[in-house]
């Protein structure tokens, strides 16, 4: 029985890229802001939800639905990276990893809300 999010797989990777991606965006010139401040955005938004949505788990509907919408967030920032990989091309390599980081843990996430059932 899982008692803490940070038992979660998912909420610790998200912590994880959440780094990785600030870490990332400090190299990313000024004239992207837009898009730098987006990106913050999505990736503060997914460990919130998946936070907020364990605190709700009996519900499963519920749990499920704040699942959802981290995957979105999730989707959200790949969308983000791929528009940074074309407008500041010296950091196309980051940018995919990144990317690709983000669809696996989209992909994790819906594994969980697909097989979640409540203790």
């Amino acid at each position: 029985m899982i008692h803490d999010v940070t038992e979660l797989e998912v909420y610790n990777r998200s912590m994880e890229l959440l780094e990785q991606t600030y870490g990332f965006l400090r190299n990313i010139p000024r004239s992207e802001y837009d898009t730098i401040d987006q990106l913050k955005r999505a990736a503060k938004s997914i460990p919130a939800n998946i936070s907020e949505g364990f605190a709700k788990r009996t519900y499963p509907k519920e749990f499920k639905r704040f699942l959802q919408i981290a995957i979105g967030s999730s989707d959200e920032c790949v969308t983000h990276l791929r528009t940074l990989y074309i407008t500041v091309p010296k950091h196309r390599a980051t940018t995919q990893i990144l990317a690709e980081e983000y669809k696996i843990l989209s992909k994790r996430t819906n594994k969980l809300r697909t097989s979640w059932i409540a203790d």
